[in-house]
């Protein structure tokens, strides 16, 4: 590797061609940063203290088959540097040529210097090459010719920004600016220098490289230009096409997280971790393999989560979760569809799934249930399947789940829907075209109406909203203004106001004609009160546990695939000879607390110790002699202990997972341990979701 300080314009001259490998993202500068650069430019050029202005670094290898007389080169970095300034230099050759003058410089002498070689023939008569729509755009720019089609947008663009700015500019100051660039010119040898190592490692400016960009670039940098070309043809390129821009730059690094979560099975990856986790990932499979199988899960998600499926019936519910902005089940849906390509799961059990996993997370929003857990529980579903019973297994684990990822049932559904602040629920135009849709085969576009309060929200109703109400009617204004009896759907608010309910029920296009199925049993309703509302309320309520249904199995059904509480190990009690006396006493008492502590709480019998797991340990019994040592996985700073019952052994090597260590040898201080236990085990439940 030669590495030196470099004014930009000896980059260019000489016969070479700078050729932007096809895995590389398309030129992506914006106007905000030519402008930077224009007026970095000025600023040098007029000011003769400055001798210099430094712009980044442009790294480049040669090409496998570099031509004798013009030398090709592959770049590695600084693409959108080198093609911002060969417009910049092709604006000013058509300034020069416009007004016919030849000082500074000369039109001639820009375009043999910095633009073409004299002497190449097609493609080498450019000393910038790029890629797709930008390669066929700037070869069009610098013949003076029409744009193609398509054309590469942003190099139109700043073509047409450094025109407008050179057309007014002073040449002699431009030029000089320009002469005065400089960069760290980074040439490789090919077989010596590692090219990805180098690309990781520089810090480069202009728009970082999302963890896309740097999986393709690692994917397909270092193989031969033939082999690149086709892999990304055949395989890359599709996803591109397939996600279309704006998609793309927004979307495929999650499709890579949700991509590794499945195929990992780390589903704790973050944002920012995709590309580390790729590279250890993909170590372990053929580049083409691996390609080919991005390529066929790229397809799942794009017609998941971008709208593409063409199947009615699955697109309806692909639509419904992506309402939901169900985003977590991803992973779990991506699978599902892969099964069901492979013929494993039939178009009536996959559309039925899919109804389960919404209802699942539209169940759990409803009745406030941390969320938190919903990440494990669906990068981990598909491992418990039993494929050959593909639904009933997918219902059993729904019902099996323990609590705090329990799949809610139609009663605490019911009773928490009631009662919900629905006006305030962020996704409240999802579960009225769900309440107004359900059994039509006429759908209602619910964005062309607006929410109704049949009750008014004003604070200071009117006489005759005050007496329908009673003397409480503050009170039950507060109570039930913003939850399911009360809210309906409307094409008329502003008409209905805080008119009186038998004057928004009969008026001229009032509720009692209204065709929308939420507001059908208005018209029979005499007064509106708390009795009304909450008997439309049960009638709502009852309609929602149809159409957010919850999975129903016998239980002898149920019963085979239910998780026994003690895990088999080949261990039991009779294992820990230290389990005697007091001892046995103490942890009989213990165990008993600690399973009883949540349905999440499995029992593990180890060589040296009991684990007790949700999620994993949560606390660890060792047996000794005189007592139990107990271990709690959290960390010590966390833990709210008054009497000082525990001590800090992150430092120090034993058995037992965690950093908390508590000795128990009395009876009266199981109570006061078990609070200690709780909040090791909450802490678990609760944990964050790792984004």
């Amino acid at each position: 590797m030669k590495a030196q300080d470099l004014p930009f314009t000896q980059l260019l001259q000489g016969a070479k061609q700078f050729i932007i490998p096809i895995f590389q993202r398309t030129y992506s500068w914006e106007r905000s940063q030519c402008e930077q650069l224009w007026l970095d430019i000025i600023r040098v050029g007029q000011s003769p203290e400055l001798g210099s202005h430094f712009i980044g670094s442009a790294v480049y290898i040669p090409e496998d088959d570099t031509s004798a007389t013009i030398s090709r080169w592959l770049v590695i970095d600084g693409q959108q540097r080198i093609t911002t300034i060969t417009l910049l230099l092709l604006s000013l050759m058509r300034r020069l040529e416009t007004d016919g003058i030849d000082t500074p410089v000369s039109a001639a002498e820009v375009e043999d210097y910095y633009l073409r070689n004299r002497y190449g023939k097609g493609d080498l008569a450019y000393k910038m090459l790029l890629t797709r729509a930008d390669k066929d755009t700037l070869i069009a720019l610098l013949e003076n010719k029409p744009l193609p089609e398509p054309t590469s947008v942003r190099i139109a663009d700043n073509f047409a920004f450094f025109c407008e700015r050179m057309a007014s500019a002073d040449l002699a100051v431009v030029y000089e600016g320009i002469q005065k660039l400089m960069i760290v010119d980074v040439r490789l040898q090919q077989g010596l220098d590692n090219p990805q190592m180098i690309f990781e490692s520089m810090n480069s400016t202009g728009k970082a490289l999302t963890q896309a960009d740097l999986i393709r670039n690692f994917v397909l940098m270092g193989l031969p230009h033939d082999l690149q070309t086709r892999l990304y043809n055949d395989y890359w390129r599709p996803m591109e096409v397939e996600f279309g821009a704006e998609s793309y730059s927004t979307h495929f690094d999650e499709f890579m997280r949700f991509f590794l979560v499945i195929h990992s099975g780390n589903y704790r990856i973050r944002k920012d971790e995709v590309y580390q986790e790729f590279k250890s990932y993909s170590r372990k499979h053929d580049v083409e393999a691996l390609l080919s199988l991005l390529r066929e899960f790229s397809r799942y998600y794009c017609n998941i989560a971008l709208g593409k499926e063409r199947n009615s019936s699955l697109a309806e519910h692909f639509h419904d979760i992506r309402e939901l902005r169900a985003d977590i089940c991803y992973p779990f849906l991506m699978e599902l569809y892969h099964d069901h390509r492979q013929g494993l799961l039939s178009d009536n059990d996959f559309a039925e799934i899919l109804l389960l996993v919404e209802s699942y997370v539209f169940r759990r929003v409803v009745c406030d249930i941390p969320t938190n857990s919903m990440r494990q529980t669906f990068a981990t579903f598909s491992r418990k399947l039993k494929k050959d019973r593909y639904l009933e297994s997918v219902k059993a684990e729904f019902l099996n789940l323990p609590s705090y990822r329990r799949f809610p049932p139609d009663e605490e559904f019911r009773q928490r829907l009631k009662i919900r602040n629905l006006y305030a629920f962020n996704r409240r135009s999802y579960w009225l075209r769900r309440f107004e849709n359900f059994g039509r085969k006429e759908r209602v576009v619910v964005q062309d109406y607006t929410i109704e309060h049949i009750m008014p929200q004003n604070e200071n109703l009117n006489a005759a909203w005050q007496q329908a109400l009673g003397d409480d009617w503050q009170k039950v204004q507060q109570t039930y203004l913003h939850t399911l009896g009360n809210l309906t759907l409307t094409g008329y608010n502003s008409e209905y106001s805080d008119r009186a309910f038998k004057e928004k029920r009969d008026m001229e296009k009032g509720l009692r004609f209204s065709p929308l199925k939420l507001n059908q049993g208005l018209a029979e309703c005499e007064a509106w009160n708390e009795a009304t509302i909450m008997a439309r309320a049960d009638r709502l309520a009852d309609q929602a546990v149809l159409i957010w249904m919850a999975p129903t199995l016998d239980e002898e059904t149920l019963a085979i695939y239910r998780t026994n509480k003690i895990l088999a190990t080949g261990y039991s009690l009779e294992s820990y000879p230290q389990l005697k006396g007091l001892v046995r006493e103490l942890f009989d008492a213990l165990r008993q607390e600690v399973l009883a502590l949540d349905d999440c709480a499995r029992e593990e019998f180890l060589k040296l110790y009991i684990a007790y797991k949700a999620e994993t340990n949560f606390v660890d019994v060792v047996p000794q002699a005189s007592r139990l040592r107990l271990s709690l996985n959290m960390e010590f700073q966390k833990l709210d202990d008054p009497r000082g019952l525990a001590k800090d052994v992150s430092e120090v090597g034993r058995w037992g997972n965690g950093d908390v260590e508590i000795g128990l040898s009395q009876l009266e201080d199981i109570p006061y341990v078990i609070g200690l236990v709780r909040q090791a085990l909450e802490g678990q439940l609760g944990e964050d979701e790792n984004e």
